[in-house]
C-alpha cells in the first residue's frame, strides 16, 4: 500500500527587486503557515510570483523520495543589496509536509539524489516540527531548483500515520524583501516624501543614501527625510513635491 500525497501550493515570492528569507521567519513565527493559509514569507516579500513543486503522486511507507521546488526568474535581474549596491538574487523556500514526514537521514539518501541536492543544508523550522523544512538564502543562479530529500513515515511503526491523501504546502522567494521581520523597511522598497513642499536641500551621505530637507508647504517647517543606500533618487533641489 502507498501513501498518496496531494499538493496545495502557496506561492509567496519576490520577482525582480528584492532581507527576509525563510530561515529568518523562524525568529518571528511559531508556524510558517497562517490560519488564512498564507505563508509568512508574504509579510516581508510584498509581491508574488509562482513557484513549482514536483513530488510523486504516491509513495511507499518508510521510503526516501524527492520534493523538487523550482523558483524560476530572469537570471539577468539584479537586486538591491543591504549596502546599496546591485547584486545577484538569492532564493529560499519553506516546505510544509504532513505530520510524520521529515528530512531524510544522510545515510538513506542515494548518491544520485545527493548530486541533485549539492551543497544545500536544510533545517527543520522548529526542533519539534520536523515536518516543516526551510532553506535559504542560497544563490539563485545555482539553486533556482531545490531538491528536498524526504522520508515518508511507516504506519506499521507510527500508529498515528495512515494510508491517506495528505496535502503539502510550499512557499518560495526570490531576492530580498521590502520589510524586515521587525516591521521596519529595508532599502529595497519605495520611500515617499513625508511632507509636501519645496525640496530645500539634498545631502548625499558618505556611506550612501540621502538626507533630504523639505520646506513643508502648510507651515514652513523643515522636514528631514532619510533615504538609505539603494533607492534611486527621483527629486532635485528646488523641486516642488506633493503627497500622493
Amino acid at each position: 500500500r502507498s501513501i498518496s500525497v496531494s499538493l496545495m501550493i502557496y506561492i509567496i515570492t519576490r520577482t525582480y527587486i528584492s532581507n527576509a528569507y525563510p530561515i529568518f521567519a523562524q525568529q518571528g513565527y511559531e508556524n510558517p503557515r497562517e490560519a488564512t493559509g498564507r505563508i509568512v514569507c508574504a509579510n516581508c516579500h510584498l509581491a508574488n510570483k509562482l513557484v513549482d513543486i514536483e513530488v510523486p503522486q504516491a509513495v511507499l511507507p518508510d521510503t526516501v523520495f524527492e520534493a523538487v521546488v523550482r523558483i524560476p526568474y530572469d537570471m539577468q535581474l539584479k537586486q538591491v543589496l543591504a549596502n546599496g549596491k546591485k547584486g545577484a538574487l538569492n532564493v529560499g523556500a519553506v516546505l510544509i509536509l504532513p505530520e510524520g514526514f521529515e528530512l531524510a537521514p544522510t545515510d538513506r539518501i542515494s548518491p544520485e539524489m545527493k548530486e541533485k541536492i549539492g551543497n544545500l543544508s536544510f533545517q527543520s523550522y522548529r526542533p519539534t516540527k520536523k515536518n516543516i523544512l526551510v532553506i535559504g538564502p542560497v544563490p539563485g543562479q545555482k539553486y533556482s531548483e531545490i531538491t528536498f530529500p524526504i522520508l515518508s513515515p511507516d504506519p506499521a511503526t507510527k500508529k498515528d500515520v495512515h494510508f491517506l491523501k495528505y496535502p503539502i504546502y510550499v512557499g518560495g522567494n526570490r531576492g530580498r524583501g521590502q520589510i524586515y521581520p521587525d516591521g521596519s523597511k529595508s532599502n529595497n522598497t519605495v520611500y515617499n516624501a513625508t511632507a509636501a513642499g519645496i525640496v530645500n536641500k539634498i545631502i548625499r551621505k558618505e556611506k550612501g543614501g540621502y538626507e533630504i530637507t523639505i520646506a513643508d508647504a502648510s507651515d514652513g517647517r523643515q522636514v528631514v527625510d532619510i533615504i538609505p543606500p539603494g533607492p534611486e533618487l527621483l527629486v532635485s533641489e528646488g523641486e516642488c513635491i506633493k503627497l500622493d
